[in-house]
């Protein structure tokens, strides 16, 4: 047993303090041998045998030395306790043969001090106190203040120093680990700045090739097509030979080229979204997960869903991937539901798991979900979704699954799309 890595606390998990809780090791085992060597050394020159003395001595620091190995081999507080005990009753057989070592009863203030808890530690040095003062009176018949006096001041010294540095230990631990904390969190928020920074990046390039390819498809999609129409009219009504051909020529290359620049639009499309259909996209994202990790997955879509723009099915879809990345890496789930519903004004899409739930109200207050686990994607999302005037809300609870709800407005979408005023790529003849 030492005093710094045996607490029954376990006040330093993370080595916050290695170095001097190994010179606190060292000075204990010092305090150890220096007062056992000075009870034996006053017993023998009070008249004590020496086989006697020396056999209380070596008991003595035998079973210190022997606690040495417990917070290794045995962590339980019930054994830690049973040690202190039996070191105790030890240091009374010794005091028994002679009462010079009482001078023990300090490494035992200090070792109650830090092993057991303030109420057990103040009724275990009273009780050695006792033994102190009354180790005198048996031996010798008589006791002085100073045998009263001194001991009560020392153990209260002892006992408070011991109390101190386990304060002082604890305090250490504590801010190694926000310190930790504090790094970690900061890692993973300039990697979630990567991310959006990417994902934002990828939203403008989307927005950007959707533009062009709705540009391409208005302009010179329709005019190659009005080429071809005018070049077929005038081949039917002319009877000149030459014109015919050549006019049929004019058809064959505007249909080609129109062929040319349909292809352009389709590869313009953002990738994942090429054939306008985001349940295809969530279907094949579930399905991937499913074949990955053994998920069983359902997919929902309402039928009266309409037509969205690019910029909220490409929001839409990035959350679901967030979403269900969080799932595989955190909830331990074997089930997830995700739904695609019309809410009016606003589309929602809803993802549910049976996995292992977190506290939202804790969450809510800032406090991470678990010591591996990470909130800021969850942030970082509802973020990205109310810059789109939408939102994200989530319940869940410790063992009970969790359910998020997507939330993006549709109304000046549809009223867009209804007037034809943003044809999609598909539209081309």
């Amino acid at each position: 047993m030492n005093l710094v890595n045996a607490s029954l606390t376990r006040t330093d998990p993370m080595g916050a303090a290695g170095p001097t809780m190994r010179a606190m090791e060292i000075g204990q085992h010092l305090i150890a041998a220096v007062l056992t060597l000075i009870g034996a050394i006053r017993a023998i020159g009070d008249g004590t045998p020496v086989p006697a003395a020396v056999v209380a001595g070596l008991a003595t620091l035998a079973w210190h030395t022997a606690g040495t190995i417990l917070p290794s081999r045995a962590r339980s507080r019930q054994i830690v306790v049973w040690w202190l005990v039996g070191f105790a009753l030890i240091w009374v057989a010794s005091v028994a043969v002679s009462a010079e070592f009482v001078w023990i009863a300090f490494l035992l203030w200090l070792l109650a001090g830090h092993l057991l808890p303030v109420p057990w530690g103040l009724l275990f040095s009273g009780l050695v106190l006792a033994v102190v003062i009354v180790a005198p009176v048996l031996h010798h018949g008589t006791t002085s203040y100073a045998n009263v006096f001194g001991p009560l001041i020392g153990g209260i010294f002892a006992f408070g120093i011991s109390r101190g540095y386990l304060q002082l230990l604890r305090d250490a631990a504590e801010r190694e680990r926000l310190l930790a904390s504090l790094t970690r969190a900061q890692r993973e928020m300039a990697d979630l700045q990567d991310e959006l920074a990417l994902v934002q990046r990828e939203s403008g390039a989307v927005a950007e090739r959707t533009r062009i390819s709705r540009d391409i498809h208005d302009t010179i999609a329709q005019a190659l097509s009005s080429i071809r129409l005018l070049a077929h009219a005038g081949a039917n009504r002319t009877e000149d030979v030459d014109a015919a051909r050549t006019l049929e020529q004019v058809e064959t290359l505007a249909g080609d080229s129109l062929a040319d620049v349909r292809r352009i639009v389709a590869a313009l499309a953002p990738a994942e979204l090429e054939d306008n259909a985001l349940a295809a996209a969530l279907r094949r994202m579930l399905d991937r997960a499913e074949d990955e990790t053994g998920l069983r997955t359902e997919l929902h879509v309402d039928e009266a869903l309409p037509a969205l723009s690019t910029e909220v099915e490409v929001a839409l879809l990035r959350t679901a991937q967030s979403a269900l990345a969080n799932v595989r890496l955190h909830a331990d789930a074997s089930r997830v539901v995700m739904s695609l519903i019309d809410s009016g004004s606003t589309v929602r899409l809803d993802l549910i798991d049976d996995g292992a739930g977190f506290d939202v109200h804790a969450w809510e207050q800032g406090i991470e979900p678990g010591p591996e686990a990470s909130s800021y994607g969850l942030r970082f999302m509802r973020a990205r979704l109310r810059e789109l005037g939408g939102g994200l809300d989530i319940e869940s609870s410790p063992g009970e699954g969790t359910a998020i709800s997507v939330h993006l407005p549709i109304h000046h979408i549809t009223t867009t799309q209804a007037s034809g005023s943003e044809p999609t790529a598909e539209e081309t003849p």
